[in-house]
Formats: structure tokens, sequence, C-alpha cells
């Protein structure tokens, strides 16, 4: 669902662009400015930042002011006065706008944070969380829903510095103790597009795509009995973090999310207060200094902000990750153990099980409809089997299943094209790329959505019967499918190509088929014909997986308020799991073999164990600007990011990734020489819990190549004493050359008999 709202939203950019893209048009750019290097006779920095700007241009005005997460403004600029401008006195960049992609609740019964038991985790009326603020930049809400109520909730926290913007379809009334602010950000958006059509979207907080509402909600919505989608996973909704507060910044809007935009949302959220800040958009893989998300996330986290970010839906396609930057938290996507099902039943007797979120009149019981696959019912030879608008025969499709494949066009506007042209209902079928995941969707006409396998067989027996027939049989809602969780096909994955030493993504979790609050000013399914509304939608992508771990990282927040940005990512990544209950490694739904950390980095979440997870990695800024050091940062780009003119590399001092104190390994060997190579990673842990002594386990749980690499840990036992003491190891990863391009996995723990602090390892040989 999201991800075909995403494929709409590229469409209508690139036909914006390739309309308005003429040789030195003024675009929108973001420039970073050295706030220490103020010349004298300003009184003020956004006066020297005016100056700057006229001195290239008479006529350009800032869109915005940048002055928490980074400083400097946005202005647009033809290419010649952004070259000019460069050379100016204290500009540090001047660089295009970017533009990011959205990346579109059995949930906590799943995560185990329901369980009045006594090992219970969650108390609905715990005031755990309550004074946190949670900063969701997204394509804003819609206030009205039960997930937004605050009637368990007491006063807004006084640290709150926010606001509720004030416009004729967003009163300021909307905000309430749950809703605690509302700002939306469109100035670079409108600068990029030219127009805004109104009739679509508004200048205000209202979320008219649906995406933010969805992901607010998953992230600190309040318990609301009763929900579902048309009786579809019905239960009592809730997010992540039910007592903590929600701000909205609305930075995505029809035409996409605009880099000077979002900046311009984290810099007035930290600004506002927030705690932790949630993303479910990202872009392309890029340097860090040249990424707009990364550059404020970075000032975020020096502000003790935490940053959660979702990975992408561009998987399985390697090395397709976004939000990379090692300050980031970067969340893939897994399954739940709930399923829609939907049963394909042919006439020759065979049944195969599918999923939908159909809900309307049903299709005969017996399989008695014709059955046709598009490409025999399409005069277009190359992409009949898709189901693209205009390209079904009705004389061929009418009163007839027709079978579609996936690919290019959104899957629910393949059912409608079916309706349009007379079919009476659809079979979609997964491309290989998409294996044997299955994606719900709330169809407009009968269908069910099948894997890979499903849909070669059912397309098989269409070429084998002269007279084939089939119907659907539509199963509800089945809870406890296993194996689950399973790594979406669609969750981007690694490794890391900005910085191999770095293994994103750093965790999974739900981000299939989740339910949670919807607009009212679109369907459930996105598409301009679908007339219904409804409270709750069902969604799939990493957009879903990001607010989870946005509001897990809020309530560890809430119960452990000392606790750094990286000290709570440590939390969630060592006390992941990777393996089912009876040891097999979690599976990956793209090829239906053990998934890697390259596909779920440490884990999928498990939140009881991070509230005590015994031992932390901790980081601190200037960590960061060590390791941009090793990347052979200059001054002028640490200045990007640090925002200060203070900080430069030592010459002296040898600087290395490896030296990052993060709570993954990364391992990159040559593929030529005759030597083993070796490569040495130093890490501190930090007692967060009990006295106790530490034990290290290395294991290789995948590839051949893993086998072969020889792991030294010295000390192999680590004493700690009071909470907040630190002890250091040094860990040897030593292998002889294999093929390039050859990988192998593993995992270091560090355990007391009661706490196990887990990290993924990744061998790449380049």
């Amino acid at each position: 669902m999201g991800r075909q709202r995403d494929l709409l939203r590229l469409i209508l950019w690139l036909v914006l662009f390739c309309c308005s893209a003429v040789a030195g048009e003024k675009g929108t750019y973001i420039v970073h400015m050295a706030k220490s290097q103020l010349p004298p006779g300003f009184a003020a920095h956004r006066h020297w930042y005016d100056a700057s700007l006229r001195s290239v241009s008479d006529s350009a005005d800032a869109i915005y002011y940048y002055d928490t997460v980074a400083h400097g403004f946005a202005a647009r600029l033809s290419p010649a006065e952004a070259r000019a401008l460069s050379r100016r006195h204290g500009v540090l960049s001047v660089t295009p706008e970017t533009r990011y992609e959205l990346h579109t609740t059995r949930t906590p019964e799943f995560l185990g944070l329901v369980d009045r038991g006594a090992n219970g985790f969650l108390d609905v009326d715990s005031p755990i969380g309550d004074d946190v603020v949670v900063g969701v930049l997204d394509t804003g809400v819609w206030p009205e829903r039960r997930s937004f109520d605050d009637a368990e909730l007491g006063p807004v926290p006084e640290s709150w510095k926010g606001e509720c913007e004030d416009s004729e379809d967003f009163p300021a009334v909307n905000c309430n103790r749950k809703l605690v602010g509302a700002r939306s950000f469109f100035w670079g958006y409108k600068a990029s597009v030219g127009t805004m059509e109104e009739s679509k979207e508004t200048r205000s907080p209202r979320d008219r795509d649906g995406h933010g509402t969805h992901t607010a909600s998953t992230v600190a919505g309040a318990a609301v009995p009763d929900a579902s989608l048309f009786g579809f996973a019905a239960g009592t909704a809730r997010g992540m973090s039910p007592r903590a507060r929600v701000a909205v910044y609305k930075v995505c809007w029809l035409g996409g999310c605009f880099g000077s935009d979002i900046l311009a949302g984290i810099d007035k959220a930290v600004e506002d207060g927030c705690g932790v800040l949630s993303l479910s958009l990202g872009g392309k893989m890029v340097d860090y200094f040249r990424d707009t998300a990364a550059i404020g996330a970075f000032g975020a986290m020096e502000k003790g902000v935490f940053v959660s970010c979702s990975a992408g839906n561009a998987g399985p396609v390697p090395s397709s990750l976004s939000n990379v930057a090692p300050w980031m938290t970067t969340v893939g996507a897994g399954t739940l153990d709930r399923d829609f099902p939907a049963y394909v039943m042919l006439g020759n007797g065979e049944n195969y099980t599918g999923v939908t979120l159909y809900r309307g009149p049903p299709l005969p019981p017996s399989p008695t409809l014709p059955l046709i696959y598009a490409a025999n019912a399409s005069e277009d030879i190359s992409n009949g089997n898709l189901c693209l608008p205009g390209t079904l025969s009705p004389e061929k499709v009418a009163g007839k299943i027709v079978v579609c494949d996936r690919g290019i066009n959104p899957r629910v506007q393949k059912g409608y094209v079916v309706h349009e042209a007379g079919g009476a209902g659809m079979v979609l079928a997964n491309s290989p790329g998409k294996g044997e995941e299955l994606v719900a969707d709330a169809h407009l006409l009968p269908a069910a959505g099948t894997g890979e396998k499903a849909g070669n067989a059912i397309k098989a027996y269409i070429l084998s019967d002269p007279n084939p027939t089939a119907t659907v049989v539509f199963g509800g809602t089945k809870v406890g499918v296993q194996p689950s969780p399973v790594v979406a096909a669609f969750s981007s994955r690694g490794p890391n190509s900005v910085t191999r030493g770095v293994l994103k993504p750093d965790i999974i979790a739900p981000g299939v088929n989740i339910l949670a609050a919807w607009t009212d000013a679109v369907g459930p399914t996105g598409i301009a014909v679908d007339s219904r509304r409804v409270e709750f939608n069902i969604v799939s992508g990493t957009s879903m997986s990001c607010p989870h771990v946005s509001g897990l990282a809020a309530f560890l927040k809430g119960a452990h308020p000392e606790w750094s940005p990286a000290a709570i990512r440590s939390a969630l990544m060592t006390t992941a799991y990777s393996a089912y209950a009876g040891g097999d490694a979690l599976l990956d739904a793209a090829s239906g073999r053990a998934a890697t950390p390259f596909d779920l980095g440490a884990g999928h979440v498990e939140p009881r164990r991070a509230m005590d997870p015994g031992l932390v990695y901790d980081l601190t800024a200037e960590d960061y600007l060590d390791f941009l050091c090793a990347l052979n940062y200059s001054a002028f780009r640490l200045a990007i990011l640090a925002r200060r003119s203070d900080f430069a590399c030592d010459a002296a001092r040898a600087y290395a990734v490896e030296e990052l104190n993060y709570p993954s390994f990364a391992v990159t060997f040559p593929s030529s020489g005759g030597e083993a190579s070796v490569s040495k990673h130093r890490r501190t842990l930090t007692n967060v819990g009990e006295p106790g002594t530490y034990k290290v386990t290395v294991t290789a749980s995948a590839g051949a190549a893993a086998e072969g690499v020889k792991v030294e840990v010295v000390p192999e036992e680590l004493i700690f004493g009071v909470p907040g003491e630190k002890r250091n190891y040094t860990v040897s990863f030593s292998s002889s050359a294999q093929p390039q391009g050859s990988s192998g996995f593993g995992r270091l723990e560090w355990s007391d008999g009661k706490h196990v602090v887990s990290s993924p390892v990744a061998f790449v040989w380049v």
C-alpha cells in the first residue's frame, strides 16, 4: 500500500521534473554556514545569512533558517548563484535540494508488551514514557482519531516548547495532551514543484495521505478497543508507547518529501523538545555530509535525541538501504504471526493459499468461474501480464477471474483494472523478487495475492486445461501463523556501501500488514476511485517498522532517562533475537532461506529484554567525529555535520572505523594475497545493570567462509561492579583470502548467566 503510493508520487515527480528542468533554472539549495565565523558588524547570524544571499541575488529570499541541528538557510538559486555563494566567507556548502521517499495491531502482543502476569512488561496504566515527546516527520495527522485521545494522560510536560499550528482545516484546538504539537513545512516542496493542488493537499498539518496518521498512532497511539479494518485484525489497537506524547511535523506532500523541509522539521522538533524522532522516509545511500536527513539527525543526536529511520522498501536487492549513518537507528521490516488468508480453489482440485483484505460480496464457493491469464487477454505484448490500465480486453475477461503478475503499477490498481474490464475477480501472483512474501490489500473486487510458487502453479494449470476454472474463498483473520517473524522481501538490505565497516540495517520490527489509524481523506487503498472511509487501515512497509522502534525507544527513554541515544539503540540491538524458539535462524521471505545480518541486522526487537540489557555499547558525539576522521573527512566536511569550526582531526592520531563503539561488527578482508589478514576491533561495554562477570562466546552462524575465520577476544572475561562502570576488550578477526564477494556471518556474545549481550558479525571479502 505504502509502496504503491510511492510509485505514484515518483511518476508525478518525474513528470513535473521533466516539464520544468531547464538549464539555468533556479532550484532550491541548502546552504550550511560556519556560525562561528560571523563577521563584525552583524547583530545576528540571520542578518549575515541574508547579506550573503543578497550578495549573489537581488531577488532571492530564504525559505528557511536553520539554528538548532544545522546552521544556515535554504533558498531558491540559479546554478551560477549557487556557485558564487559557495565562494563567500563562512559558507561551508551549497547543496541542491534532495527528494526523499516515504517508506510505506497485534504487535504489542506479538512483541510481548501486553502481559499482566508475573513477567509483564507493559502496564497500560503505567506512567512510563508520559514525559517523552516523539516527533513524527511524515505526511501529517488526522487528529480526530481515537488513537490520539488524551483522557488517560496528565498535563503536557513542562519541557515541551512546541505549538499547534492554527489553520482553517486544522484549528489549534485539535492538539491535546496526547497530540501536543503539529506543524507543517512546505516551502521547499512548493519551491520545487511550483504549485500545490489545494483540493488534494492543504498547507496545514492535516494528513491527506494516511501515511503520517498510521505511523504516529503506531508510535504512541492510545488504546482503542474494537479496532479493525472491515472486521480484519479485530481487537484493541495501541501504540508501542501509549503514554508517550506525539508531535507531528508534516514534511511530506503529494510530490514527495524535500530535504529543506525535512531539515526544517528536524530543526524545529529538537528545538521544541522532542526526545525521539521518527522518520519513515529516505533517499539514496550517499556520503553523510551530502545526506540532509543524516545532517539533521547528527545535530539531534548531539542534543540527546534518539532518531529512528526506515531502512527502505527496495529489497531484496543488496545494498539498497537508506539512512545508513551510524548515529541513526536503521529499521528493517518483518512479519507478524497474523495473516488474512484467501484460498484459490482450481477446477482440477488443487488449492493454494494467498492473502486478502477484500470485504464484499463473495464469489461462488465452487470453482466454476472461468480463469484467464492476463497476458492472454491483452494486446500489450511486453506487459500484458501486469494488468496495466487500458491493457485488458473486456471481451476476453468479462465474468472471469484474471491472473495478474506484480510489477510497475500498484497492486490494488490491477484489481480495479480487472473490475473495469468486467472481470469477476483477480489472483495477484508474486514476481520472482518477491518470492513467497504475502502482503494483504483491501481490494476493490474479490482478489487474493499469492506467492510466486502458487502463482506459477496456477498459470501452469491455465496452460494445461482448455477450460480452466477457479474461485476464491476468504478466510478472515488467522492468528498464530508460523514461522514468524520472517524478514519481509521488500525490506532493504545491506551491506552498507557508504561505510562497509558499519553494519546496516540495525534491527527489524513488525512492518507487514500493520493495523493503525488512518486519515478520513482517502480510502484504504489510497487510489482516487476508492470512496470507502475507514478509521483504521492495514499497511505494509519499513515505514511501519520504523515507528515500532521509535515507540519502543520512547518507552526505554522514559524508563531510563539517563541513557543516551546510542545506549537505547544498543539495548534494542544486543537483546534482539535472530533465531526461533527451536534454534533455527529467522527466515528471509525473498529466498526462503536463513536471513543474514545484511537482511535483519542484529535481529528482531525483543522489548522485554531491552529494558534490562545488562551492558550497552555507548557513544558520544566526539566518538562519531572520530569515526568521520577515520573516513578522512576534512575540517570543511566535519563542520557541516558538527556545526562548529573548533574541531579538527589530529594529524598525529591513527583513527580507525573499527574503533567506533558500535553494537555490531562489519569485517572486511582483502580477496587477494597469500597471507592471512587481520582486522582488529576495539569496543567498550558499560554496565547498566547489576554487578556481574561476563564471559564471551563467538560462533559462526552462516557461510562456509565464516568457518575459516579465526577470532580472538582479549580479555575473554569482563568483571563489572557498580552501574556506569566501563570495561574494554579487543576482538581480532583473521582470515586468508577468499573469492571476491564472499561473505560469512557469526555472533559475538557476552553473558553473565542472566543477560546475553549479543552482536551480529558480518564478514565480506573485497
